[in-house]
């Protein structure tokens, strides 16, 4: 049995804990400072530790006799947890989608005898592993165009959404410049622009540039692309009440503000549908050709518990590339990149079959 030790009791942390403690396979130690958090944990293979984290030294020591940690925190709490694990010399997993912290996640990762794999959750996570996959089947490509959304299937107020996962991870989504590749030069391009709308399944979408998404496929993929961009996927009218909320009311300058109203106002839900559609162009045999990948994961019960499908997604991305690292199917050292994991690979683990 693996030890494994989780920080962040969230909503996605208990996902996390009920997927991993129900395989008999790991014994889970779930780290949060929130009493309330840790009191929904489940009970079978899991210990509860209340801990506040002030510094990578002490908490170094928290970790010791573990051998994975995986971090379902905030963002800004990533590059102390990832420096911890590296002085208690365990494997390191994250979901998440700040770029800043994942370079700071790279620099740690630089000569280090355990894996450094970060971004391992549903975007940035299983669309790098689904778009690479796809890229990989072309000779030249053109474009590579990632969309995803996790949105409530019975919509009911104007933004017609509800909070799914966490709220720091959304606005730093809505507020912070997005990685691209724009006629074979990569640069970046600001959040909330660039809409577009489509429809699939008879239902209408909007889509536009935000945060994170991209994981590390603009490293992986310059040179060899012409157009590679990422787009949250929402229902025709949010985006342009997220940027009044953001840009004329000037919230993405206080985010402690945007955070409060967010969450006083949008009540969760566990009815939602999680939205994934990769569309790649390029030359095969000589000919112009295009291929896509769709899928469409809805809210489910798992381990007795009911899921949302953000939650789902979420925790089996990571849960999956745990296995995997375990497995030895992964890098055992360095850096590791979401792509550098096969598609077939992902989808065979008994956690990724929540994508299949």
């Amino acid at each position: 049995m693996k030890n494994v030790m989780l920080v962040g009791g969230g909503k996605i942390g208990v996902a996390i804990a009920q997927f991993l403690s129900d395989t008999g396979n790991y014994q889970v130690t779930v780290v949060d400072r929130d009493a309330a958090s840790l009191a929904r944990m489940p009970k079978k293979n899991v210990e509860l530790r209340k801990v506040v984290i002030d510094n990578p030294r002490d908490f170094a020591g928290e970790i010791k006799g573990n051998n994975v940690v995986l971090s379902a925190t905030p963002y800004h709490l990533t590059a102390t947890i990832a420096e911890a694990a590296k002085r208690a010399g365990a494997h390191y997993l994250d979901l998440t989608e700040d770029v800043e912290s994942t370079r700071a996640i790279k620099i740690l990762a630089a000569g280090a005898e355990t894996a450094f794999i970060p971004q391992c959750g549903l975007a940035p996570g299983f669309i790098s592993i689904a778009a690479y996959d796809l890229a990989k089947k072309f000779d030249k490509l053109r474009d590579v165009n990632m969309r995803v959304g996790a949105l409530p299937v019975f919509p009911t107020n104007a933004l017609k959404y509800n909070l799914t996962w966490s709220t720091d991870g959304l606005i730093n989504e809505y507020c912070n410049s997005c990685e691209s590749i724009r006629d074979a030069v990569r640069g970046e391009v600001p959040a909330l622009e660039e809409i577009e709308h489509f429809s699939l399944d008879g239902t209408e979408y909007e889509a536009f540039n935000t945060s994170g998404g991209l994981g590390t496929l603009c490293d992986t993929l310059e040179g060899k692309v012409e157009n590679l961009n990422y787009k949250t996927v929402r229902y025709p009218g949010h985006r342009d009440i997220v940027k009044m909320l953001v840009r004329d009311l000037r919230l993405g300058m206080r985010r402690d503000i945007m955070k409060d109203v967010l969450e006083t106002a949008i009540p969760i839900t566990y009815q939602d549908v999680v939205l994934i559609f990769v569309t790649v162009s390029g030359w095969r045999d000589g000919l112009l050709t295009q291929e896509s990948y769709a899928k469409k994961i809805y809210a489910q019960h798992v381990g007795g518990r009911l899921m949302s499908a953000i939650q789902v997604t979420t925790a089996a991305g990571i849960c999956a590339m745990c296995d995997l690292l375990v497995e030895g199917k992964v890098p055992q050292k360095g850096f590791v990149r979401q792509e550098d994991t096969g598609l077939a690979s992902f989808l065979s683990n008994r956690f990724g079959k929540y994508y299949a």
